[in-house]
């Protein structure tokens, strides 16, 4: 078993020395994270997802579409329609202390947005909020 927590406590690979752990997004990426190099082994990446470890992959509810564990529940919207951030099976927690959370505008972001974009005169949510109350 390969499965590890990187950092932030994401998804994460395990390489050969029982040590490294590679965030699942760095799996596949064409550049060596593991000192062997097994992180980007042929067996592991021929046929993405399918040929990776079920715990490295989320599939997104529009089943053409995939992503990488560690990038669930980041805030961003991977998915394209924010089902890595929203729906239940992402299990996503509240916005944590460096968001806020609001319905934006922009598809980026899917219930909340970075703090640091609050006050900075351009609206990113619907309501407003991140330059009145924010």
């Amino acid at each position: 078993n390969r499965f590890c927590a990187a950092s932030d406590n994401r998804t994460g690979f395990l390489c050969d020395d029982r040590v490294t752990c590679v965030a699942a997004s760095h799996v596949c990426n064409r550049i060596r994270d593991c000192r062997s190099g097994e992180d980007e082994q042929e067996k592991l990446c021929d046929d993405l997802p399918s040929s990776l470890p079920g715990y490295l992959v989320f599939h997104c509810s529009n089943p053409v579409y995939w992503i990488y564990a560690d990038q669930r529940c980041d805030g961003m919207n991977d998915c394209g329609d924010c089902s890595d951030e929203t729906e239940s099976l992402a299990a996503c927690p509240p916005c944590g202390s460096e968001w806020w959370s609001c319905t934006p505008v922009l598809y980026e972001y899917c219930t909340c947005i970075p703090k640091r974009l609050c006050r900075d005169s351009i609206q990113h949510c619907a309501s407003w909020s991140d330059e009145y109350i924010c």
